[in-house]
């Protein structure tokens, strides 16, 4: 702490004596609007001709600027917007009021992101937006889908509790149904969908705006999501000129240091920002260090009038312990009275080997670049093209402990937690991991080591185009219509990195299941058992190949006070594999599996007067399978094909009814989304040797819900914020699946062919109809107020509740087995449980530079509560066990903790 204070004020002293004493004259206020549609304008930038001073328009389009004499110009900008000019004579306290501003249809519209962004009022759809000044206000230690949490039908939590492990739930549909995009372009990964949010944890840093669609979105895209769309929007040519640096602390040795710099735009049209970060820690949770850093360049060009270039690459390259040890609810307290680890921090893979050094089976190291290069043209008055080019390269692994089976050492011994239960077998007696324990056996074994340590490897190239055609048809039709174009090659490994004390290791286990007629090294028993060392590949070697094709389009109709669209789209995802361990070089490539997908939706906004408007959106989308336990019954060893996958179809509709007036706002929608034909695979041995797969069918799940959002400002000096939202989330059908061979014939129980559907058609059947749908709150609100003290200092309290919350469970091929037909029960609810965060700054001048000092404090009051539980896994009879207090395991939300921050910009 003397450490992280000792940088603070250091870096304090050190900006105030760089700069002289300056005072403000005049500060102005206002909201800057669309002057067609009154809507607020996020992100438009508000300079003092001649200088550095400026500011950002907020989520609400207000901002707030000082200038230091009367007779200043300000102007007003914004892309795809008229340049606006006033004149400040007044001194003291200017209230500007609405500015409105002009499309200008011979300045270049960014229509690759606002054509994914949705306009209250107009677009109809759901939808939140937060700004960057927001971000900066109310996130703290907080992970960045936790800054959500305040938007109805979302909850974030932690997970472990490691940096960047946190996850998002919306309207019930976790991170892989989730689409998450930068910029308009798709971030998800393209084997499983799921988004891994510590590859950018940096983008707080450089988001100019992040809005949240739920259901079905206004995203232009030819693959789409099912609970929503996050969209974020980073900085570029809006920037203005100048830079910031930046210093934070917090509990449990966080530190940041960050710096930015932006040259505006010059006369000959070019501008540049910059920004690097580096954050550190030892983490809440005990033994989580962590190091990250954050980079974003933007390089923009506007050539002429009719075409800009803009270059832009971001990563955020990081390496983290994790903890993947959730426990039982007495185990957590027993942890806590024998080995003292308080407060929910215990770690159960933290610990040392033989020699004191630090050792871990939960470890993680990636870096996810992107870049993108992306070219606006203005066509003429009515039309332009919109086209990015981008390609992401990602590489880095996780730790993977592996076991040798064939002599009884399991894989799981590595984990400090299996299914809730403590590990004791390698447990030292102060709690921590005995790694040393797994040195001496391996040193004492005569078949080499009996554990080993790999790298789970995951690497990926992506290349994708998307390119957007935008035109009017007449006075009231817009058109959009454009192409959507992904290439993924997926690289996944598991190599040793540590044969902790012994001499080899084989692998005999893994390649004693490989079949001779796959890979004719199988035959050679010298490769099965071949000695393997450091670098050599175990359990797995393949590539994953992704290509997705599709085009899109959107007619959207405008006039007084209608707006209304249809839009559409088709796409063709095409997978296949490349193994390099269950297959030799002849085999090694998968034949390819196509599945073809489209959209259909459309929807309208009514304004009703210029206080009430009401929406309505539907939509059917029907999606290609995920390429894991979807095309391919067990993507990471095998090329059997899922010869009954179907694609996924969701049906959605939604209503909404919105009110605005100067002091308050309010939106309130009901949904209801069906999903149909949900992915649920299995593949196994049975008696007689022949291996078989089973893929489900018929899985389905109704999400219904309300939502209700208030913001409120009764006086100058206070702002209001609440919301509301009530899921109703089940599962709703029971689903049966049959069992196949590798070649797609019939089997029995014993194993041999029969005809489709037979009587002796081995199958198995799941009961899942009516069971609520586990992982995320139904129920959540949350309550907000900020005070304005004075000119310089702002104050907010926000409180988030969570009822509701049913444990995660996980429907897959585990709950299923031949011949039996399973009851899924209801998992069990978390009690309910809320927080309060607090947040303050206080802006004030170094010299003639702006600075902020902020500070944030999340779980005010130190409450510890579960936040994410899970049901217990086993079977018994025909009944998955029933879930109780005593053996669901969980994970509890961090207690108190804070952040410091000094912020100057020059």
């Amino acid at each position: 702490m003397k450490s992280q204070l000792k940088h603070f004020f250091l870096f304090a002293v050190l900006t105030i004596c760089c700069t002289a004493t300056a005072v403000a004259q005049a500060t102005l206020k206002g909201t800057v609007v669309d002057a067609v549609t009154n809507e607020p304008l996020i992100g438009a930038t508000i300079a003092v001709q001649g200088t550095t001073q400026g500011a950002i328009t907020d989520v609400n389009g207000g901002f707030v600027l000082k200038i230091s004499k009367p007779g200043e110009t300000i102007v007003f900008s914004y892309i795809g917007y008229k340049e606006k000019r006033m004149e400040i004579t007044q001194k003291g306290e200017v209230d500007l009021g609405i500015v409105s501003m002009d499309h200008d249809t011979q300045m270049l519209q960014d229509v690759v992101v606002t054509s994914s962004v949705a306009i209250a009022r107009k677009t109809p759809v759901a939808v939140s937006s937060v700004s960057m000044d927001f971000i900066e206000e109310k996130l703290g230690t907080q992970e960045f889908p936790e800054i959500l949490k305040s938007t109805p039908g979302v909850h974030a939590n932690k997970e472990g509790g490691g940096y960047g492990d946190s996850e998002i739930y919306m309207r019930g549909f976790g991170n892989e149904n989730i689409a998450v995009m930068v910029n308009g372009v798709p971030m998800n990964d393209m084997e499983w969908g799921g988004i891994y949010w510590s590859n950018w944890a940096g983008l707080t840093d450089v988001t100019r705006t992040m809005q949240t669609q739920r259901g079905l979105g206004a995203s232009k895209v030819s693959a789409p999501s099912v609970g929503g769309t996050i969209n974020i929007v980073t900085r570029g040519l809006d920037s203005e000129k100048g830079g910031t640096l930046a210093y934070s602390m917090g509990n449990d040795g966080m530190n940041k240091m960050l710096f930015s710099v932006s040259t505006g735009v010059s006369k000959s049209g070019w501008a540049m920002t910059l920004l690097g970060a580096r954050t550190w820690g030892n983490g809440y949770v005990q033994g989580t260090d962590f190091e990250g850093y954050n980079y974003f360049l933007n390089i923009s060009k506007r050539i002429n009038d009719a075409h800009q270039l803009s270059l832009t690459a971001f990563g955020a390259p990081q390496k983290h312990y994790q903890r993947d040890g959730a426990l039982t609810i007495a185990d957590w307290q027993r942890v806590e009275k024998v080995y003292g680890v308080k407060n929910y921090k215990y770690n159960s893979t933290y610990g040392f080997d033989n020699n004191g050094e630090r050792q871990s089976a939960e470890y993680n190291v990636y870096h996810k670049p992107q870049i993108s290069l992306n070219h606006q043209w203005q066509i003429d008055e009515k039309s332009s093209l919109s086209t990015v080019a981008y390609v992401s390269i990602g590489r880095g692994y996780g730790n993977s402990g592996q076991g040798n089976d064939t002599y009884r050492y399991s894989r799981n011994d590595w984990k400090g937690a299996y299914y809730g239960t403590l590990q004791t077998k390698f447990r030292n007696l102060d709690g921590t991991f005995d790694y040393g324990a797994i040195e001496d056996i391996n040193a004492a074994s005569e078949y080499g080591s009996m554990y080993v340590m790999s790298q789970s490897k995951n690497y990926h190239n992506w290349y994708g185009l998307l390119s957007t055609y935008t035109t009017k048809f007449g006075e009231y039709f817009d058109f959009y219509g454009g192409i959507d174009f992904r290439y993924y090659k997926g690289t996944h490994t598991n190599e040793i990195s540590d044969l902790f004390g012994g001499q080899y290791y084989l692998d005999n286990y893994n390649r004693g299941r490989v079949q001779v007629e796959n890979n004719i090294n199988a035959a050679n028993p010298a490769w099965v058992n071949q000695k393997l060392g450091v670098g050599d590949v175990v359990y797995r070697d393949y590539d994953g190949h992704v290509l997705q094709e599709g085009a899109f389009f959107q007619t959207e109709y405008n006039k007084d006070k209608l707006s209304a669209f249809v839009a559409g789209s088709l796409s063709n995802t095409t997978y296949w594999r490349y193994d390099r361990y269950y297959y030799d070089k002849a085999h090694a490539k998968s034949d390819k599996v196509s599945f073809l997908g489209f959209t259909a939706k459309g929807g309208a906004n009514y304004n009703i007067t210029d206080n009430h408007n009401v929406f309505f959106n539907l939509g059917y989308i029907s999606r290609a399978p995920k390429f894991s336990y979807g095309a391919f019954m067990q993507a990471a060893t095998s090329h059997a094909i899922n010869k009954d996958a179907k694609n996924e179809k969701v049906l959605s509709f939604e209503l909404g009814y919105g009110f605005r007036n100067e002091w308050l706002s309010a939106n309130v929608n009901a949904y209801y989304t069906k999903w149909l034909d949900k992915t649920m695979t299995k593949s196994g041995t049975m008696d007689n040797q022949t291996e078989y797969y089973m893929n489900m069918t018929g899985v389905n799940a109704l999400h219904k819900g309300i939502e209700l959002d208030v913001k409120i400002t009764p006086l100058n000096w206070l702002e209001l914020t609440g919301m509301f939202s009530l899921g109703d989330w089940k599962w709703d059908s029971n689903a049966t699946g049959y069992a196949y061979d590798a070649y797609g014939n019939a089997l029995t129980a014993e194993g041999t062919t029969t005809t489709v559907g037979a009587a002796d058609h081995a199958n198995a059947k799941i009961n899942l109809k009516g069971v609520r749908v586990g992982g995320s709150a139904q129920t959540t609100a949350a309550i907000g107020a900020t005070f304005k003290i004075g000119k310089s200092i702002r104050v907010g309290a926000d409180w988030t509740y969570y009822g509701r919350n049913y444990a995660y469970y996980s429907l897959s091929g585990g709950n299923l087995s031949l011949g039996r037909e399973v009851s899924v029960l209801d998992p069990w609810k978390i009690p309910a449980a809320s927080q309060f965060d607090l947040n303050a700054s206080y802006r004030f001048k170094i010299g003639k530079l702006n600075a902020i000092l902020s500070g944030n404090v999340n779980n005010l009051l130190d409450y510890q509560y579960i936040s994410k539980a899970y049901n217990p896994n086993t079977l018994s009879s025909s009944t998955l066990q029933e879930a109780t207090a005593d053996n669901i395991y969980c994970y509890y939300a961090f207690g108190r903790t804070y952040s410091l921050r000094l912020k100057v910009n020059f």
